[in-house]
């Protein structure tokens, strides 16, 4: 079956109070029915499309927050069908599930427990779709979420949804939206889309650019770019879902991007709102690029505050250059984008990888989809940032050398961490080596020099 019903949200499951300081949830969920011009018998349909952890997060606290407003508005998510669940994970499922009274009660009241017995004794395969509806994520297994509806059709999905979330990694955007492109020909009115994407693609013809997921999203569909827009910030999922406070930016047309802040917003998440939206959505791919080296560094530093430190230096410094390339006046390293930085070089997924590979208990040869963690972003990021970086026709003068040089060049970490990922050619030891190389320059030397120069690229975002 395509579709699951769920029950409605109540206080079990409820995330924030009914009133906020920006006004009733009634208040704002009417806000955006009118900007959307939704009549009053006509329910507001929101989809998520993907079901990671932060995708799945995003949803269960929209569900838990307007869920109880069936006859406002619906929320449903789109996620595969036929991805099994493993017997350790059923296992692991299992003593989740019994460790916590709420979770155990409600199953029993719905009557879903007992396939979580029949699994762990092996006597049934329970599958990721179906988990889900009970509200547990694959990637997030010890995290419960609040029930959701569940479809693994996507034409049912999308075809009316008036708001859609995209929580699939960059590498599959294109792909997923490119088809929902073809059931959105005959639509009359224009979805509102909200991007949560942290990746970066690269195309290196006619001309080298990026690519990014609003910008796929946008050429897969034809939905104008004023109606897609990038949340991003520091965001761990299952802190967020536990409530700890965290805050974000959603970046794009001031149209949107206001009124879709002030619904988005919850006791325990501010979200702010900001016009720029190509920084927001770089430096959302290139801190997974980096997260992956902040990793290995912990790991091989034995989480060396000072080492980690250094590493942080230089990176960002990194960051800030590359996207004076990509943007006229990108917004500054400041802010949340600082702190999404920041958390995701802490204690990301990307980071988590760096930390395993470089202490063994992973391989490259195990691909960039881990179980239970999903996709690891960043190994695609280092791929596309180095292969754009490294065309010798956006030379730039090197500061010493004076001499023309490819930007990659005065980007000793991401080179790095290309040979380490990509190419294979050293091990991740090499990346404290990059750091203690006595020629590396001062990261303030770096900085001066994208904001004192004329870098700007326009042709990088294919402009």
């Amino acid at each position: 079956m395509a579709g699951t019903d769920i029950e409605g949200s109540n206080n079990a499951y409820t995330n924030g109070s009914i009133h906020t300081s920006n006004g009733s949830v009634d208040d704002k969920i009417d806000e955006l029915r009118r900007l959307l011009g939704k009549s009053d018998d006509d329910p507001l349909r929101i989809v998520s499309v993907g079901a990671g952890a932060w995708g799945s997060v995003f949803a269960a606290m929209l569900q838990d927050a307007y869920g109880h407003l069936r006859d406002k508005i619906q929320i449903r998510i789109w996620r595969r069908a036929g991805r099994s669940v493993d017997r350790t994970t059923a296992h692991q499922l299992f003593d989740v599930i019994n460790s916590r009274e709420d979770v155990l009660r409600r199953l029993i009241r719905r009557c879903a427990y007992l396939k979580y017995v029949e699994a762990r004794l092996g006597d049934r395969t329970l599958y990721a779709d179906e988990i889900l509806k009970d509200g547990f994520c694959l990637n997030m297994i010890d995290t419960p979420l609040c029930p959701l509806k569940v479809v693994t059709n996507l034409q049912e999905a999308v075809w009316d949804a008036d708001v859609v979330i995209n929580g699939l990694p960059s590498t599959e955007t294109h792909e997923v939206f490119e088809e929902i492109g073809k059931y959105w020909k005959e639509r009359i009115t224009v979805p509102v889309i909200v991007s949560l994407s942290k990746g970066i693609e690269a195309e290196l013809e006619p001309e080298p650019h990026i690519i990014t997921p609003t910008q796929m999203i946008s050429r897969s569909t034809g939905i104008p770019m004023e109606n897609i827009l990038y949340l991003g910030g520091p965001n761990i999922a299952s802190e967020i879902y536990n409530k700890e406070y965290a805050n974000a930016r959603i970046c794009g047309a001031e149209k949107w991007r206001k009124p879709l802040a002030k619904f988005l917003r919850q006791p325990h998440f501010t979200v702010w709102d900001n016009g720029d939206l190509v920084t927001h959505e770089v430096m959302g791919g290139l801190k997974n690029v980096y997260a992956i080296g902040a990793g290995m560094v912990a790991s091989l530093t034995k989480e060396s505050a000072t080492s980690k430190s250094v590493y942080f230096a230089h990176c960002t410094s990194e960051m800030i250059f590359i996207t004076h390339l990509l943007a006229k006046n990108p917004e500054k390293l400041a802010g949340p984008l600082l702190a999404d930085t920041y958390v995701t070089l802490l204690k990301g997924r990307n980071a988590w990888y760096g930390q395993k590979l470089a202490n063994g208990e992973l391989t490259l040869d195990m691909g960039d989809s881990i179980k239970g963690k999903g996709m690891i972003q960043g190994i695609s990021a280092v791929k596309a940032f180095y292969e754009l970086l490294s065309q010798s026709h956006l030379s730039i003068l090197h500061p010493e050398e004076k001499k023309p040089v490819a930007p990659v060049e005065l980007c000793p970490i991401l080179k790095t961490l290309h040979k380490i990922l990509i190419s294979r050619e050293v091990p991740s030891q090499a990346i404290l080596q990059a750091l203690r190389d006595e020629t590396m320059n001062d990261p303030r030397d770096r900085i001066e020099m994208a904001q004192t120069h004329a870098f700007y690229r326009p042709s990088l975002l294919g402009q």
